[in-house]
């Protein structure tokens, strides 16, 4: 089975137990580059044409307002042809209880009619929060599979991915 690990991942300033940290690299690439070792899949970063701020308080207010209006913010680059994979590992942090925009419009480019679709995710106390509903509605007819909520060094990971 050929497998890609696509995943939504915001830079910048960021909400860490509590704290607000200034983050290169955000526990879903990370979670995702573990993936794709392990399964030898092909990566894929979803990246929106205009990027969100890097302050946290703006950027919460930028993904607020496209969550209220279930926006579909325009997508950078180009997509990879969701037929070549049979199993699609998804990543993103959850933002206002489900995943960002950027990742609806993502699933929404793409047939993915018999695909499984195995989504992680990050939070900060919400876990998967309606996201896997959501990403249901998005892609009635593929085989979404129970989510994993990513912890700093999850042992879990390993197994989960298995």
């Amino acid at each position: 089975m050929k497998t890609i690990i696509v995943y939504y991942s915001r830079k910048g300033n960021d909400n860490i137990r509590g704290e607000i940290v200034n983050l290169s690299v955000s526990k879903i690439e990370e979670a995702a580059k573990e993936i794709a070792k392990l399964t030898g899949g092909d990566l894929f970063e979803i990246k929106t044409v205009v990027p969100y701020a890097e302050d946290y308080p703006t950027f919460l207010q930028q993904a607020q307002q496209e969550s209220q209006v279930q926006a579909r913010p325009r997508l950078a680059g180009t997509m990879p042809d969701i037929r070549d994979y049979d199993v699609i590992y998804l990543g993103y942090p959850n933002w206002w209880g489900t995943a960002p925009m950027a990742v609806f419009t993502f699933l929404e480019q793409a047939d993915f009619t018999g695909k499984v679709i195995k989504p992680f995710s990050t939070s900060e106390g919400n876990g998967l929060g309606k996201s896997i509903r959501d990403i249901q509605q998005a892609c009635p007819f593929a085989i979404v599979k129970p989510g994993l909520v990513i912890r700093e060094n999850d042992p879990l990971l390993e197994e989960w991915v298995r």
